[in-house]
């Protein structure tokens, strides 16, 4: 078990890649010869995180074991943890037998918390966040607010893709403490400015600057204590719809309300790139390149 001060970094990597076509958090960047999740890495190891959990399907532990572990920093302490469909409480055995996609980013944390000794940082495989966003969550727990969750949102016009309408979560926020994220779907850049459909289904107006959850959270072990108890209430009320996922973002907003935790709201300082289409990798190598090398 990893016993330094700085947080963990978690990286979620098990999703099955649909639209992408294959397992995209294992695609290497054209002009890096490395995957996306490898920069982040590099950025966190710069911010002084030791200690990283990589979540994924076992698919694709050969290929991480065979190729990416190499490629890492050698003082860095790397595990491997399957997030796998059965990985269920017992009495919900039945309802993991019909299931074929993966449980979601709440259950893929779940299944990192043994490794997990104190705060960690969450992020997603195929999200480039900046060195950024992990200098702000490692000084974050390093302050006076270090049993504070935390948060790193991207200003959504900085989100938005080529390819088409985007969803995004927005943070609602009282003096930079999160209230609730509030999802929007086909969220578009139009000739009077943002647009997307509200969670009533009605277009609305969205400003450029507010925030978006990119999945970049600070997390805390009060969090990871209710993880399990969330996942079984999911799992009470699952009617095997092949769509629904236990979400991260949704545990957390049961604790807030619930006044178990509070989360603090960081404004990213780099920009966000995210590749949800194979088309989008060799355009998004090229301005990471340009970003990170002049």
């Amino acid at each position: 078990m990893y016993t330094g001060k700085e947080p963990s970094l978690v990286i979620l990597a098990a999703g099955l890649g649909t639209r992408f076509g294959g397992n995209k958090q294992i695609a290497q960047l054209p002009d890096f010869n490395c995957t996306i999740m490898e920069l982040s890495i590099q950025d966190a190891h710069a911010a002084g995180v030791r200690h990283v959990v990589l979540v994924i399907n076992r698919l694709i532990r050969p290929l991480i074991e065979q190729q990416i572990l190499p490629r890492l920093s050698g003082d860095l302490q790397v595990e491997l943890v399957e997030q796998a469909i059965m990985d269920v409480p017992l009495r919900f055995n039945d309802k993991a037998l019909s299931r074929q996609k993966p449980w979601g980013t709440g259950h893929a944390l779940l299944c990192a918390k043994p490794h997990i000794p104190g705060a960690a940082i969450v992020i997603t495989a195929d999200d480039y966040y900046g060195p950024g966003a992990f200098k702000q969550l490692v000084c974050h727990f390093a302050g006076p607010e270090q049993s504070d969750m935390a948060i790193v949102g991207y200003p959504l016009a900085q989100t938005l893709s080529q390819q088409g309408g985007v969803n995004r979560g927005i943070c609602q926020t009282h003096k930079d403490w999160l209230s609730e994220v509030v999802e929007y779907l086909d969220i578009q850049q139009g000739y009077d400015g943002l647009s997307g459909n509200s969670p009533e289904g009605s277009r609305v107006k969205l400003s450029a600057s507010a925030l978006a959850s990119m999945t970049c959270w600070g997390v805390t072990q009060t969090l990871l204590s209710q993880l399990e108890a969330e996942f079984s209430r999911f799992l009470e009320n699952y009617d095997s719809d092949v769509k629904s996922e236990y979400y991260l973002p949704d545990c957390i907003q049961s604790c807030i309300k619930q006044g178990l935790l509070r989360v603090r709201v960081h404004r990213a300082c780099d920009r966000w790139f995210g590749i949800t289409y194979k088309e989008e990798l060799k355009s998004v190598s090229g301005l990471l390149y340009e970003l990170r090398h002049g």
